[in-house]
């Protein structure tokens, strides 16, 4: 029986475990990433391990969510961050290099490596052949230290394409369509692995449209063989050294199949306020748009703005609406610039933004009230945008240019007078990052810096016997880590502050929250199906422990938080839906079991008293070493409690 190109990488990294679907694997982590949203946690936690030097091939720091720096907090948690970088041996791209996914693919993904990045959309990778895994900081930190990475091995989808796409669609359609079919839930436990004859009619570029998004449907990661145009790609980045050819067997066996005719896929559009929430352009055309934003890490390489200029060439966008274009990358706006392509976009009335991630996250270009907004990003989750009641729509660049032209959602095959402009690659990637990349070599730091704002990271105890508190909160389904801790400006300011954080938990479901919970000594979050999807961020799970959190009830968990649950002593424990139909916000909740001696012993099943008058069964699905994570009180404290008895780095973590 072959193997397939997931299985493969896996077992080149192979520490510990067997791959095998449902197994747990440790795994060696070839490279990292951060951004300043994360990695200043990452790297307090990197320091409170006691660690001396990054052991990773590269380590990569990234500022690219908040590059305006609208407050000394963010530029504080900056110098913090290039100091780390310096201290510790990683590379550091200063504020406004670019979006993290874009430059480092620019400079250091290659094929058949594993990366590891503070960030779910780390999968991006994949398009070029790279195992990209988003996770939790924490994770990240005992990466570069050194420690094997765990997860399960996870079911291998094909996603066998076929034919080309049409004119005016794209590949982000090619993804939109995946979400339409399926949900944000589907690709929970699985990867997405690209075959068939379609593939090669795809650009390396379109495929790391395709990998990235496919975060929005809950998968570990998604991947792409490498070929011909994989390496004309690294020839053209001036990298041909990086290229290898990594594939599936030609009999793999996959544990599912989608088949993909790239022919038949018009273009798409996610509504509010949901990635999954696809039509076709044509059923919401004639809404009017207010704004425009071309850019992300899925739409913001020169490549996806290019067709935008063309389409803007000698016109002008509506009146009515506000038009953005964030390069992705310096080196995309670079080039956009020496080729004349910017100039064209500012005549045409269009805002030329900073390389960042800012808008995505509600920092930075936030809608107007009552306003509806059409972006080329990947999420539009209720909120997300910084403006509570917003109508964010997801697209193509092509759709964005063509509603940014009328005025209204447009499907651009019903524009009069504009050609297709079709996808088009470089020559060469003339634009550099070199001069905003501080390699370790050429550090400015070499001890920490830190500003006022920077706390020290709180550890949780070991975990208790008796466990009881209210149920705090109930929540519905597809709860967001958005919901949890926002990635507003306001809030952002405070990723490396968790005690004036946690004042923000959970504000967007219940305001009173946080306050509720630091009075409740120890309490019980209720909530229903993919609990935590979204980000990686690992201060959504953060802040709950702070707050004094036990357990999370729910249905079903996303997998980067139900990891980062585990890593910071919060019990992921499953619920039926008549427990969660039954139970009640300000409940009474006791785990009658005696918690630590059930977790220790490898109890699959807990039972809970509600109000001292009925009991449920809630269940653990964890493996021993989650297990011994959980009764420590995390990962963190579980790993300095090895290092002070003189384990390695590589042991347990």
């Amino acid at each position: 029986m072959g193997h397939t190109l997931t299985e493969k990488i896996l077992a080149d990294h192979l520490v510990d475990g067997e791959v095998e679907t449902g197994a747990e694997v440790g795994i060696e982590v070839d490279q990292t990433i951060a951004h300043d949203l994360t990695g200043t946690m990452a790297w307090l936690q990197f320091e409170a391990l006691g660690l001396d030097e990054v052991q990773v091939e590269v380590a990569g720091q990234h500022c690219d969510h908040q590059t305006y720096q609208p407050d000394f907090k963010v530029s504080d948690d900056h110098r913090f961050l290039r100091s780390a970088a310096g201290t510790y041996g990683a590379y550091f791209a200063r504020p406004g290099t670019g979006i993290l996914h874009q430059v480092h693919k620019e400079n250091f993904t290659a094929p058949g490596k594993t990366l590891l990045g503070a960030d779910s959309h780390t999968p991006t990778a994949g398009g070029l052949g790279c195992l990209g895994i988003g996770t939790g900081g924490l994770d990240v930190a005992t990466a570069m230290g050194g420690a094997p990475f765990y997860l399960d091995v996870p079911e291998v989808v094909e996603v066998r394409l076929e034919g080309e796409l049409s004119e005016w669609s794209t590949a982000k359609d090619v993804i939109l369509e995946l979400l339409r079919r399926f949900s944000v839930k589907y690709g929970v436990g699985k990867v997405f692995e690209y075959t068939g004859p379609g593939v090669e009619s795809l650009s390396a570029h379109e495929r790391t449209v395709i990998t990235n998004m496919g975060t929005e449907l809950g998968a570990t990661t998604s991947i792409f063989p490498t070929d011909e145009r994989t390496k004309e790609f690294f020839e053209r980045l001036g990298r041909p050294e990086d290229y290898v050819e990594v594939r599936p067997d030609a009999d793999a066996e996959y544990d599912d199949r989608i088949v993909v005719d790239l022919a038949e896929i018009e273009p798409l559009i996610a509504c509010p306020s949901m990635p999954d929430n696809v039509v076709p352009v044509r059923e919401v055309a004639g809404t009017d748009a207010d704004q425009v934003l071309v850019g992300s890490c899925t739409n913001g390489a020169y490549e996806d703005v290019l067709p935008v200029a063309k389409m803007l060439d000698d016109r002008e966008v509506a009146k009515r609406v506000e038009t953005i274009v964030a390069p992705g990358s310096k080196q995309a706006a670079e080039m956009l610039a020496r080729n004349g392509f910017t100039a064209e976009l500012m005549a045409a009335g269009v805002n030329v933004s900073e390389a960042t991630c800012g808008a995505c996250i509600g920092a930075g270009h936030v809608p107007a009230s009552d306003s509806v907004s059409v972006r080329t990003f990947n999420r539009n989750f209720e909120g997300r945008s910084g403006m509570e009641d917003d109508a964010v729509y997801l697209c193509s660049p092509e759709v964005a240019a063509a509603t940014a032209l009328t005025g209204e959602i447009t499907d651009p095959r019903d524009l009069d007078g504009v050609e297709a402009p079709g996808f088009e690659m470089p020559e060469s990637y003339i634009g550099t990052s070199e001069s905003d990349l501080i390699m370790p070599d050429e550090a400015v730091d070499d001890e920490l810096v830190k500003g006022p704002n920077i706390d020290e990271v709180p550890l949780k105890e070991p975990l208790g016997s008796d466990l009881t508190g209210a149920a705090l909160l109930k929540m519905p389904d597809n709860i967001t880590t958005d919901h949890v801790i926002p990635a507003t400006q306001e809030v952002s300011v405070y990723r490396s502050n968790v005690p004036k954080l946690s004042e923000f938990t959970l504000a967007r479901v219940d305001e009173t929250f946080a306050e509720r919970a630091m009075d409740a000594d120890g309490g019980f979050l209720v909530a229903g199906e993919n609990y935590g999807q979204g980000s990686s961020r690992e201060h959504a799970a953060l802040c709950p422990m702070y707050l004094g959190i036990h357990a999370v009830l729910a249905r079903s968990f996303a997998r980067i938080h139900r990891s980062n649950l585990i890593n910071f002593g919060l019990l992921p424990l499953t619920i039926d839906e008549a427990t969660y139909e039954r139970i009640e916000q300000g409940d009474d909740v006791e785990i009658v079991d005696d918690a630590v001696a059930a977790v220790r012993s490898g109890a699959e099943e807990f039972t809970i008293r509600v109000n001292d008058d009925w009991e449920a069964t809630v269940g653990l699905d964890a493996n021993e070493r989650e297990r011994e994570l959980l009764a420590a009180g995390g990962k963190l404290p579980h790993t300095r409690q090895q290092f002070a008895g003189g384990a390695s780095g590589s042991e347990g973590a």
